[in-house]
């Protein structure tokens, strides 16, 4: 995964729609609204996560390696990685997020690794 926080995962920018995403990679494998009440596409690959009014809130992969600028972090270290580079860090429902990279994950779930969306952060935040 290379990520450029909160702007692009690998070629996805941010700005992405759920309309252009259809356009670009055809229909998914399987669609359906989560538990969160976000619409998820999910190409078996990569999961897209959109709100209602189809604005992007997350991206998640499969990452052995997440690449930030030239910092390349094995997923294996990535929660000491973050612990040690992001004192803004904390867990909710199992994962480890990090505002400063704009990533969750589960530390027990390799490889998945969720990119964020700047507005959904305070989401994560909020979760008991």
């Amino acid at each position: 995964m290379r990520l450029d926080p909160y702007v692009q995962v690998d070629d996805t920018p941010f700005t992405l729609s759920r309309e252009e995403l259809q356009r670009a990679r055809g229909d998914p494998w399987r669609a359906l609204r989560n538990g969160v009440g976000l619409h998820e596409m999910d190409y078996g690959d990569v999961v897209y996560r959109f709100q209602d009014n189809g604005r992007l809130e997350e991206v998640t992969v499969q990452a052995e390696v997440v690449t930030i600028g030239n910092v390349a972090v094995p997923f294996a270290t990535l929660a000491a990685f973050i612990r040690a580079h992001d004192p803004e860090a904390f867990e909710r429902a199992g994962f480890l997020v990090s505002p400063q990279l704009g990533l969750a994950f589960d530390p027990s779930e390799p490889f998945w690794v969720t990119a964020l969306a700047r507005h959904c952060l305070q989401e994560w935040k909020n979760l008991a």
